[in-house]
This record gives C-alpha cells, sequence and structure tokens, in this order.
C-alpha cells in the first residue's frame, strides 16, 4: 500500500498516462525492458489499480486495526477518489472509462488488456473509450470503503456523502448495464454509451463487491455457472457462444483462476451457494490436475472435451494472482469478515458438507496469529484478541 501511495500519479504524462492520482499499472526494474509502454520503467494506463487501492486499504484496516499507518494513507485514498471523479471520468457521465492517450498505451487498461479483449455479443472488438461493468463495481466499493474508514475516524459527514455516492452509482450502473434478454450485465458501455452485449467473466466481479441488484443476483448466478462460461475447470472470460471465443485466447476464452474466485466469492456474498459450489469443486480439480499449483490461466476447453485442463503456453507458475486464489476460496467458504475496528469478526461457515474439515493456521489478524477450524455450517477460531467477539452472519 505504501509502495502504491509513493508511486501515485502526481502530474499528466501522455506517454506514461500518468495523471494526479492514478495508480500505477507496473513497474519495471529490468533496464531491458524499459521503454516496452510509454516509454519509461513506471507505466498508469489502468482503470482499475486506483478503485481497487481505495477497497485495499480500507480491507487492510479490517484486518489489522493499523490506525496509525492507514491515517497515513488517507490523502493518497482521497486523490484516487479524485481522479475517479476528474481523469478517471472524462466525459462526466457519471462511470469510469478508459481511452488511451498515447499509442505506446494499452488499447484495453481493465485487467483484459489485450486488444480483443473486450467484444461485442456478435464477436466484433470493442474500442475505448469503454466504461467497464467491473470497474464501476470497483468505484462501488471503493466509496463504501471510503465510507467505513470516515466511520472509524470519526466522520459520519463524509461517511454518509460516500453511501450516497455508492448508492447512487448503484442504480446508475443497474438502468444502464442490464441486459434483460440475457440475464446479465453487459460487459460494459461503449463510446455511444450502447452496452457492449456479450456476456463475460466480468460479471462476478460485480457480485463480489456488491453492487449487482439482489433481485438480479440469481440470473447473473445462473448465467456464471452456465455450460457457456463455466467451463467445468473454472470460469471462461468470454462466453463459449460467442463468435470471438477462443479457449486458447488469452482473454477471450481461456480461464484466469482469480477470476473464478472473486466470482465464487461474488456468489457467496449473494447467497448462491450451489453455484459457488459449481465453481469451486471445479478450480480446486484443476489445481488437483495442475500438480497443486494453479498458473495464471489455462485454457477454456470444457472439462466434456479433455479429461484435464490444458496449459496456456505463455502462462506464468508460480503467478501471484493464482497464488492467491485458494486463500479467497477458504476465506469465501468460512465466510470470514474481519472488522477489527469495532472488535468483531463476522463468521459464516459455508461448509454444507457435514463431511468436509477446513483448517487455516497461522492467519495474520490485528498483529497476531489466528487459526481457524470449520465444518458444516460451524467454525471456531483459536488466538482472538479478548477485546474481539465472533459474530455469526
Amino acid at each position: 500500500l505504501q509502495s502504491l501511495a509513493d508511486g501515485q500519479g502526481r502530474t499528466t504524462v501522455a506517454e506514461t498516462e500518468e495523471e494526479p492520482g492514478r495508480i500505477l499499472h507496473e513497474v519495471r526494474y529490468d533496464h531491458r525492458s524499459i521503454g516496452l509502454l510509454g516509454g519509461s520503467n513506471v507505466y498508469y494506463g489502468t482503470v482499475d489499480a486506483t478503485p481497487l487501492f481505495v477497497m485495499l486499504v480500507a480491507e487492510y484496516l479490517r484486518w489489522s486495526n493499523d490506525r496509525e499507518m492507514v491515517e497515513t494513507l488517507l490523502p493518497a485514498v482521497d486523490r484516487a477518489l479524485g481522479w475517479m471523479r476528474s481523469s478517471g471520468d472524462a466525459d462526466g457521465d457519471g462511470f469510469i472509462e478508459y481511452e488511451r492517450s498515447h499509442d505506446s498505451g494499452l488499447a484495453n487498461q481493465g485487467w483484459k488488456d489485450s486488444w480483443d479483449g473486450v467484444r461485442y455479443g456478435d464477436g466484433r472488438v470493442a474500442e475505448a473509450p469503454i466504461a467497464l461493468c467491473k470497474v464501476q463495481a470497483y468505484a462501488f466499493g471503493a466509496h463504501l470503503a471510503r465510507a467505513y474508514l470516515a466511520d472509524v475516524y470519526g466522520d459520519a459527514e463524509l461517511a454518509a456523502e460516500q453511501r450516497e455516492v455508492a448508492a447512487n452509482l448503484g442504480r446508475a450502473f443497474d438502468n444502464a448495464f442490464w441486459l434483460e434478454r440475457k440475464g446479465t450485465y453487459a460487459v460494459g458501455l461503449d463510446a455511444d454509451k450502447r452496452p457492449i452485449d456479450s456476456s463475460a467473466s466480468n460479471v462476478g466481479h460485480c457480485l463480489w463487491t456488491g453492487i449487482v441488484e439482489p433481485a438480479k443476483a440469481a440470473r447473473v448466478a445462473e448465467t456464471l455457472a452456465s455450460a457457456e462460461l463455466f467451463s467445468g475447470w473454472g470460469l471462461r472470460t468470454l462466453s463459449s457462444a460467442n463468435p470471438g471465443y477462443n479457449p486458447l485466447s488469452y482473454h477471450c476464452g481461456s480461464v484466469w483462476p482469480h477470476d473464478t474466485a472473486i466470482a465464487i466469492a461474488g456468489l457467496e456474498r449473494y447467497g448462491h451457494h450451489r453455484q459457488a459450489s459449481i465453481l469451486r469443486s471445479g478450480l480446486l480439480d484443476a489445481a488437483a490436475a495442475l500438480g497443486g499449483r494453479l498458473p495464471e490461466l489455462f485454457a477454456g476447453f470444457g472439462r466434456e472435451e479433455l479429461p484435464s485442463p490444458v496449459a496456456y503456453p505463455a502462462s506464468c507458475a508460480p503467478q501471484a494472482w493464482a497464488a492467491a486464489s485458494p486463500l479467497l476460496l477458504v476465506r469465501s467458504m468460512l465466510g470470514m469478515e474481519p472488522d477489527l475496528p469495532n472488535g468483531r469478526i463476522r463468521m459464516n461457515s459455508r461448509l454444507h458438507d457435514p463431511d468436509v474439515e477446513v483448517r487455516a493456521t497461522d492467519i495474520p489478524l490485528g498483529g497476531g496469529r489466528v487459526d481457524v477450524v470449520a465444518g458444516g455450517t460451524s467454525a471456531s477460531l483459536a488466538g482472538l484478541p479478548p477485546t474481539v467477539t465472533v459474530e455469526r452472519a
């Protein structure tokens, strides 16, 4: 968090896409790779990182109660929110869009940042400016995170303001992105504010942050667990029904473990445990078939087509997102939501098979370590500070 804050944009540089308040995309320390993006070792061309940074600061506080450290980060948090309101929303419509400012930059600036990573339902490649559904979800999460931070530091007025901003964004998002016929949200809006009407894994991120209208979550859950998106091993980045689908495409049909894990956490958040279990079982089976180490991504071939996941040729293994994915799976199974500033941890164990038990040890929490043992719908924690209570959600 401190490194990201230190590298936060301070000025406007077209070549590197640096903008005031923007969180960087990547840093390269190897001199041979300098100049690949923007002619510098630091590049800012991502639309995801800035709202996710705000969410992460609040998440760190929930787990650590490190108020002194987080207080030093609040100016960076507010600069990030300033970027979301200004450069991030260049046309002032209330949604965050991206469009590269220099030819050397990335054409697509979500995590699906390959040139063809965003497609319409008929397979055509969408062109920027694009407002991605998941980025609006991150913005929603960022405003709620800032409200939480304001509550902790005693600023009730700011907390109420940020919750109102999030609520307004949620309503606008639902009106602009919902695809009634497909039972899901559009992957994005194009330059003319028309829905980019493809079915893709992005919507799982919308469940994860809570921006999805509760009455529509069941249809979204069914879409995610459908044969077109779920390969049997994990969530395809793009529906196999899309003409642009390719199981060996980097972002148009492959499976990324972190993407599936986020969707599972979102499904659990909305209480769609059956669909979450389907996706989780597939990803755990993929991990077992791949020797216990999930790669960055693997091919999107269906489980009925081939007996094991097919490696993607250029996939990194190990890779940080993939390595974190099993931890998110465990957390979503446990329903573990720390809130140390308020002296509590919410637990809602979702191990509905009585024969399954999960043990997680040495979990960092509030400067100490805790152990969790869970089975069925019950869980116990050992090592909690005496000031922290467990609430069953």
